[in-house]
């Protein structure tokens, strides 16, 4: 059974969605996080990372650094750039993405399915990033960030999903710059949310697809207030989540480029690759993988298609990731990368970025690229299903939800 809770959401007041909703605030870097601000004071991004109001050399986990975020939110409340809602209600949030529609629902996650398992997980997180999310999230007593959730689709929430965005006029519809359309619809009737309510008491879990990080967080600071007793007792502890169906969704492929040659030349390390895989020269080109098990090698002046030799196959969950095969049967013994979150040598680059990027790293002084097939959603399912976790960089979702457009005050 799956708990979900309407909730009195603070929203962008009515035409400025599109200049307020930001991207999350870790698909920047700190540079790249201020240029934005810079050109775009409206962003929700300078509340997410306040950091870019002051110096470069400002520290941004400093007690001052989480007040700034809070004054800056209060500030935006007091000159009515936010609302709140009366009553509680759901919401259904519509990202469409070359043609391609996927439609959450807006809702507060259980705390304690998230504890108990109910939610579960497939990544670990770090408790440096965590700190600086529970900072964020009790210095405002607010989430701003939603964490993407997933769930097996079942017919008939499509069926209504559909029907109520055919019925219903949007409360926003904007195509941020990045050409992804955004649109929003306010669910407020009783019975409609009694309906999404009791529908997903029979949705057995629910899936984190992105957003490990925020949900421990949130997760943490609910268990920090509950000791503190400034929770009442019997009300409802949820999590800001968009809720997708799984049909709705795309996992893209997530590349990986190896900095350091690591004193072999590439002669050596197709020599290396053909121990444990199946290796055929192919045009160097900017397509990609089309199936699981084949793998992309990309050099300075040449490009192999791998796949791991028949014999050398695993069968579990988390070893028969394509990722997992690179990472087990390659990168490990042959560039001695351990440890793929630490390791300098290797960096990782979101397939939104095309192949293209990757032959532009390599041209510019890496040593090689592996451009790789997308993990599935049903991979997915199965390594959370076994209680296991993916290697890191498994999975990268589009389009990203944005911050700001809905937030859950507590």
């Amino acid at each position: 059974m799956s708990t979900i809770s309407p909730f009195c959401a603070v929203r962008p007041a009515h035409g400025l969605e599109d200049k307020i909703a930001a991207l999350p605030y870790d698909v920047y870097n700190r540079a790249e996080a201020k240029a934005f601000v810079s050109k775009n004071p409206d962003s929700f991004l300078m509340i997410d990372r306040p950091e870019t109001v002051f110096p470069d050399d400002f520290d941004m986990y400093s007690d001052e650094a989480y007040a700034k975020a809070r004054e800056l939110y209060e500030k935006k409340k007091a000159d009515k750039e936010f609302v709140k809602e009366s009553k509680p209600c759901y919401y259904l949030y519509e990202l469409t993405m070359k043609g391609r529609v996927q439609t959450g629902l807006v809702c507060l996650a259980s705390v304690d399915e998230y504890l108990d398992g109910t939610i579960k997980k497939h990544e670990n997180t770090r408790a440096d990033k965590e700190v600086d999310r529970i900072r964020h999230v009790d210095a405002l007593s607010a989430q701003t960030g939603p964490i993407f959730l997933a769930y097996r689709a079942k017919k008939e929430l499509l069926e209504f999903i559909d029907a109520y965005k055919k019925n219903n006029a949007p409360e926003f519809d904007f195509v941020s710059s990045d050409g992804i359309r955004h649109r929003g619809f306010k669910v407020g009737e009783p019975s409609d949310i009694a309906y999404l309510t009791d529908s997903f008491k029979k949705v057995p879990n629910l899936y984190i697809a992105d957003g490990h990080h925020r949900c421990a967080s949130a997760a943490k600071v609910c268990l920090q207030r509950r000791e503190e007793g400034r929770i009442k007792p019997g009300s409802f502890e949820g999590f800001l989540s968009v809720v997708f169906p799984d049909s709705d969704l795309m996992i893209m492929d997530y590349n990986r480029v190896i900095l350091d040659d690591k004193g072999l030349t590439e002669e050596d390390l197709i020599s290396k690759v053909k121990d444990k895989f199946e290796v055929k020269e192919i045009l160097r080109s900017v397509s990609k993988p089309s199936k699981k098990g084949e793998i992309f090698m990309i050099l300075k002046d040449r490009e192999f298609a791998i796949s791991l030799k028949k014999e050398f196959i695993p069968k579990g969950a988390v070893e028969s990731l394509d990722v997992s095969v690179l990472q087990d049967f390659l990168l490990e013994p042959v560039f001695g990368i351990k440890d793929p979150k630490t390791d300098k040598t290797i960096d990782f680059v979101g397939g939104i970025r095309g192949v293209e990027e990757l032959i532009r790293r390599v041209d510019e002084g890496a040593f090689a690229a592996f451009a790789m097939y997308p993990t599935a959603m049903s991979e997915l399912f199965s390594v959370a299903d076994a209680g296991l976790l993916m290697p890191p960089k498994s999975t990268w979702f589009e389009p990203k939800l944005r911050s700001g457009l809905f937030i859950n005050e507590f």
